[in-house]
């Protein structure tokens, strides 16, 4: 089912995901030829889908990516903390580090 309304979606695919975590895939999926960014959240008997040709959108789908990055990692959404909150400069690794 495709999605128009991008708050409706989020809150499904989070939902979606916290019923079936096991099941649940996030796909990404860049259209050249329409110019529309598509994102897909499925478990097999449900599908959603949301389509943007706009640009304003790319932070949305950053918020989207980091509450599943949290909710694979620790079982739990981000409690509404801001991005510094959860992802401290002063922890972030550079490459050269890693040499």
């Amino acid at each position: 089912m495709i999605v128009e309304n991008w708050d409706s979606f989020y809150q499904q695919a989070v939902d979606l995901y916290r019923n079936n975590p096991l099941k649940t895939r996030f796909v990404t999926k860049y259209r050249h030829c329409d110019g529309k960014l598509v994102l897909k959240v499925t478990d097999d008997s449900t599908c959603l889908q949301y389509k943007t040709d706009q640009q304003a959108d790319l932070k949305k789908v950053e918020k989207l990516n980091r509450v599943f990055f949290e909710l694979m990692a620790t079982g739990q959404a981000p409690a509404g903390a801001s991005e510094q909150d959860h992802f401290p400069a002063s922890n972030a690794c550079s490459y050269n580090d890693q040499a």
